[in-house]
């Protein structure tokens, strides 16, 4: 038996957090397993002709990390297929989440969408409770930056703020800094001759979201060690390391977006381009006592 919360979960964000602590806080009074129920394949990557552009907040993997360090004991994933899309709600639930899944209760968020027929949690309850399911809806998480208005958490206004640069406030909705992580591959050493090495980043997923083109205040993790940095999203992502002159070509990087410095522009030589280096890494130090 179980209980289980159903949804692609993009993000692992502070609106799917309240699903997930619900989901977990439930099945540990029941005495049941608390089971998660996600998909191989976004759903517009599938049905909708924006496929194309769709960039995701999560590898497979780190969501199913963030998923199973909020206390979720089963991730199970199924592929999204068009013949799998073709399900209505009552199909979904009865086949799936109650006969091969075991669920006696459902958590749902506020916007959940189930089936070929979109049923809103609003029509899904009473179906699930026609089946003998128990069904929990859970409000939206809300929050509010400075300078913009309270807003209900969702996975594309994370995905729209990191596109403009606002990584701060991406930071906000999803309750961890974004993150990339990939290989640190050779580029044409610019950087050291400057004075400013800098590690490039090849991304082991593809379909990560990359932050909009600029420069960045960054967190980094290499050689098991935690360092602060700089980084540069362009044709490449390059990240210059402060306090840190280690070789890590081949090696695994990963780096959390913290805050927004510039855009990118040109510069006339490259004596030009040192001495922005020189006041971007100012203004980065200058940064780390608020954080």
């Amino acid at each position: 038996m179980a209980v289980v919360a159903t949804g692609f979960f993009d993000g692992v964000h502070l609106g799917h957090r309240q699903v997930i602590q619900t989901l977990v806080s439930s099945a540990r009074q029941k005495g049941e397993e608390a089971i998660v129920v996600t998909f191989a394949q976004h759903p517009r990557a599938v049905l909708q002709q924006d496929a194309r552009e769709l960039r995701l907040l999560n590898s497979p993997q780190e969501k199913e990390a963030l998923l199973r360090a909020l206390g979720v004991d089963r991730v199970e994933v199924l592929p999204f297929d068009r013949a799998f899309a073709r399900l209505t709600a009552e199909q979904y639930v009865r086949t799936v989440l109650q006969e091969r899944l075991g669920a006696t209760r459902l958590v749902l968020g506020y916007d959940n969408r189930l089936g070929s027929d979109r049923l809103t949690p609003d029509l899904i309850a009473p179906l699930a409770q026609s089946l003998g399911l128990e069904v929990v809806i859970v409000p939206p998480a809300v929050v509010a930056a400075s300078t913009t208005p309270a807003t209900a958490v969702s996975s594309t206004k994370i995905r729209e703020a990191l596109s403009k640069g606002e990584v701060d406030a991406a930071e906000a909705m999803l309750g961890y800094a974004y993150m990339l992580r990939g290989v640190v591959v050779g580029g044409k050493q610019l950087g050291r001759t400057l004075g400013y090495p800098t590690a490039n980043l090849r991304l082991y997923d593809p379909m990560k979201l990359v932050p909009a083109r600029g420069v960045y205040l960054t967190e980094v993790e290499v050689l098991g060690g935690h360092y602060w940095g700089m980084t540069n999203v362009g044709d490449i992502i390059e990240t210059h390391i402060f306090d840190f002159s280690e070789d890590i070509y081949g090696l695994d990087l990963q780096i959390r977006f913290r805050r927004w410095l510039r855009e990118m522009h040109s510069f006339e030589g490259l004596d030009a381009l040192k001495a922005q280096l020189a006041a971007d890494e100012a203004a980065c130090r200058g940064l780390l006592g608020s954080l």
